[in-house]
């Protein structure tokens, strides 16, 4: 699926200075920086830079997931989100758009940047043919939680995780 980015990204609607862009793997510790950035994310993202290398190699060779950033005038990554499009038998054989690793810098949170990224993501989405757009956030983070709301998100299904040790 092709995204509709131009060279060196796209601007970011209602937000002057800000643009939407493919991630590449130079942006990898930048967007490692922005996931860690709070104290979920700290404990989280502790990996080997390895291992991130690895998985942007691996997303970044699937057409149906985009690692995203947003990046200001002088191209730091201020925001970052993954996008990935899910064939499915259920719901006719619906395709649906799955967030994942949502994360704005703090110092622009409360601006509108994460709204409007959002709209530019369910913009994409719908051109795409998504019929649903899904994303999971964990429960202690319930600003995140409200913000997802206050776009249109609903809790509508329980979300399960199990943790799995590497055999």
């Amino acid at each position: 699926m092709t995204l509709p980015l131009g060279p060196g990204g796209s601007p970011l609607a209602g937000v002057p200075g800000i643009r939407v862009a493919e991630a590449t793997a130079d942006q990898v510790p930048q967007i490692v920086a922005l996931l860690a950035d709070d104290l979920l994310g700290r404990e989280r993202e502790a990996g080997a830079a390895a291992r991130y290398d690895e998985a942007f190699a691996a997303i970044d060779a699937d057409p149906s997931e985009h690692l995203l950033v947003l990046l200001d005038t002088d191209d730091a990554v201020v925001g970052t989100l993954q996008l990935g499009f899910v064939r499915s038998l259920s719901r006719g054989g619906a395709l649906r758009a799955q967030i994942e690793a949502v994360r704005v810098s703090a110092a622009l949170r409360g601006r509108g940047v994460g709204r409007a990224f959002f709209q530019w993501v369910i913009g994409v989405a719908r051109g795409e043919g998504a019929v649903l757009l899904q994303l999971t956030s964990d429960l202690q983070r319930a600003g995140a939680i409200h913000f997802y709301e206050s776009l249109g998100f609903v809790h509508s299904h329980a979300g399960l995780k199990m943790p799995l040790t590497p055999a």
